[in-house]
């Protein structure tokens, strides 16, 4: 939306009011392809383009969810692959992940093409140029240079805070998904522990344990350890 309603009005007259002090012919031309080797608004497009690509991945990602869920219905008399088709789990979480790194990379990339190309984010009011066939240096003026510098800054400032979310989205993603696989394992190691150390018979108490008297026979001593388990037994 600002890109149709405020780039296009602001550069769409780069060339045309764009003038040197020399009346030599292809002199104003070559100047203009030195200051400008691509216009703003032309580089802008281009990125708007890289950096919607992205996203239709998910779309499309979605979209394959979705009719591979409605085959599954119909061979399966109304029960569902997915849950929710839309919601960002297992390939899908990938995808978008991957998205949010291309989004990133490609707004780092342009900013760094635009900065590179123009040696900075200024836009100066007065350019010399000394290329063939002018006679000499000439000065070259641009129209509207102050409007243009706020806008070129204006969207400078919008693509570092698309890149800033994206990186915020992209930790928030990793760490919701970190979150989730350590409560999982630690659920596991908790399941594990229990039933390793899991009682399965109930030990009769202290009191019910007598010493071997060695100074009777083994079969009497027998006979008292039999008739104090019954007992234990009897009072459980």
């Amino acid at each position: 939306m600002v890109f149709v309603v405020a780039a296009q009005p602001v550069w769409g007259d780069e060339n045309k009011d764009f003038v040197c002090n020399t009346r030599q012919p292809g002199c104003t031309n070559v100047c203009y392809d030195s200051i400008f080797p691509i216009s703003h608004i032309r580089l802008w497009a281009l990125q708007l383009i890289f950096v919607t690509c992205p996203s239709l991945m998910v779309v499309v990602h979605v979209k394959y969810r979705e009719g591979k869920d409605s085959k599954y219905t119909a061979q399966h008399q109304g029960s569902h692959l997915y849950v929710n088709p839309g919601k960002k789990r297992g390939g899908l979480w990938w995808t978008y992940l991957v998205s949010l790194i291309f989004k990133a990379g490609f707004d780092v990339a342009f900013l760094y093409i635009l900065y590179y190309i123009y040696q900075g984010y200024d836009m100066p009011r007065l350019s010399k140029c000394a290329l063939e066939p002018c006679p000499n240096t000439v000065d070259c003026y641009i129209s509207r240079p102050t409007e243009k510098k706020i806008f070129t800054i204006f969207m400078v400032v919008s693509s570092a805070v698309c890149i800033f979310m994206c990186i915020l989205e992209m930790f928030y993603l990793v760490g919701t998904r970190l979150q989730k696989v350590l409560k999982v394992r630690l659920a596991n190691e908790r399941l594990l522990f229990a039933e390793r150390h899991e009682v399965t018979n109930i030990a009769l108490p202290r009191s019910s344990y007598i010493r071997v008297d060695p100074t009777i026979g083994s079969q009497q001593n027998i006979s008292r350890q039999m008739k104090t388990e019954e007992a234990a037994a009897t009072s459980l």
